[in-house]
């Protein structure tokens, strides 16, 4: 009986894990084509959340008031409410990754408004 293929993993050295506020960022992943099979030097939490991804595949890019819409539509409907708003909250960036942490923390001050997190609760 000849032996199953292997496949071909994808090696991620060095990631970021921003799950917890500790944002280990020594994290060795193994990714299939799809998902992330294996974690080196993540704690539990970590590993659980970097193999339990999965938002991606569950939701269309983009929605506007709960219904599906093209990403330019949402961008424009995202700067119509930040335009409008006073003070608005930058809130629920625990999974996310730092360059995207980075640009909400410039979007918040570009439009006046707060960065939180949930540590403060």
């Amino acid at each position: 009986m000849p032996e199953p293929a292997k496949r071909e993993l994808t090696v991620v050295k060095n990631a970021v894990c921003t799950f917890c506020g500790c944002v280990c960022d020594d994290i060795e992943l193994h990714a299939d084509h799809e998902r992330i099979v294996e974690t080196k030097r993540a704690c539990n939490l970590g590993e659980a959340w970097f193999k339990n991804h999965t938002a991606e595949h569950l939701y269309p890019d983009a929605l506007i008031d709960g219904k599906e819409a093209t990403v330019d539509d949402a961008i424009e409907a995202a700067a119509d409410y930040l335009h409008a708003a006073h003070m608005p909250l930058v809130y629920g960036l625990s999974n996310t990754t730092c360059e995207a942490q980075r640009e909400a923390v410039w979007l918040a001050e570009l439009v006046g408004g707060v960065i939180d997190s949930h540590t403060s609760l």
